[in-house]
């Protein structure tokens, strides 16, 4: 934290509604302003004017103002990730005056992904994760920084709770420096699994976010497992299947006794299997 700063840091996973606050709010709302800012942005842009909305700017529908003058931002994307700072401006002598410093927010967000753009794997097959936080860069401290001095750690954690290590031959975790992205490879699935990608700042756990894998269904062309039911048509088809059997062997015992007959053997079993 840098001296006289008001400063604040907030960890949320994509996809999850977040509210930041503002720590120099006054009794009322109207004179709060709130300017968004990032590190490879030029411009500051903002996003409260004096309590109200602006509408002219990019997801200005997930932005709303709390009773409180908090900035409540619904459904967080990895490009919400930045400084958001919070100003008080009062009217003096018909002009507009800052009241106190600036209350800076700077909102970190974990994205987990899956390098396959299909929504299921086939079984036996690996699947690779990407686990990456977007961090604000400030006064030249980036996230690698944090990683490095450990200040921010990225766990992966499987289904059972149970936080995977390297040296674990069924799972190949890589960190890519420069990007403070952790990604995670799996071989050889044979079931639906979940996987969790946590952080942790300054050893307490801040937020989180998951991924299932889902394997799919398909069905084994070789090994074909058919229900037989106990009814009037499977003894039919059954007799019908068995016939030739049953027809050889009553002509062959037909011969073998003498027995002549205006009728075929073969018709005289027929009519006895249909009866």
């Amino acid at each position: 934290k840098i001296t006289g700063v008001d400063e604040t840091h907030v960890f949320i996973s994509s996809g999850e509604n977040v509210r930041l606050l503002c720590n120099n709010a006054l009794h009322d709302c109207k004179s709060t302003t709130w300017i968004y800012n990032r590190f490879s942005r030029s411009e500051a842009v903002e996003l409260i004017n004096l309590g109200m909305k602006k509408t002219d700017i990019e997801r200005h529908e997930s932005l709303s103002l709390g009773s409180d003058c908090c900035l409540n931002i619904k459904n967080v994307t990895k490009e919400d990730y930045g400084s958001y700072i919070c100003q008080q401006w009062t009217d003096v002598n018909g002009q507009h005056q800052q009241q106190g410093t600036d209350a800076y927010v700077f909102l970190h967000v974990l994205h987990v992904s899956s390098s396959s753009s299909q929504t299921e794997i086939s079984a036996g097959h690996s699947v690779t994760l990407s686990c990456q936080l977007y961090s604000y860069s400030f006064a030249g401290v980036s996230c690698d920084d944090w990683i490095r001095s450990e200040i921010i750690q990225l766990f992966w954690v499987n289904q059972a709770g149970v936080k995977l290590t390297r040296s674990d031959s069924r799972y190949q975790i890589l960190f890519s420096s420069g990007h403070c992205i952790s990604t995670l490879n799996t071989t050889h699935l044979n079931e639906n699994s979940e996987w969790k990608c946590e952080v942790t700042h300054r050893n307490q756990l801040k937020t989180s976010g998951t991924y299932t894998v889902r394997i799919s269904a398909q069905a084994d062309s070789a090994i074909a497992v058919i229900p037989v039911h106990k009814t009037k048509s499977t003894l039919k088809t059954f007799a019908v299947f068995a016939a030739p059997t049953v027809i050889l062997l009553q002509i062959i015992c037909a011969r073998r006794a003498g027995r002549k007959d205006s009728q075929h053997p073969e018709e005289i079993v027929m009519n006895t299997i249909l009866e």
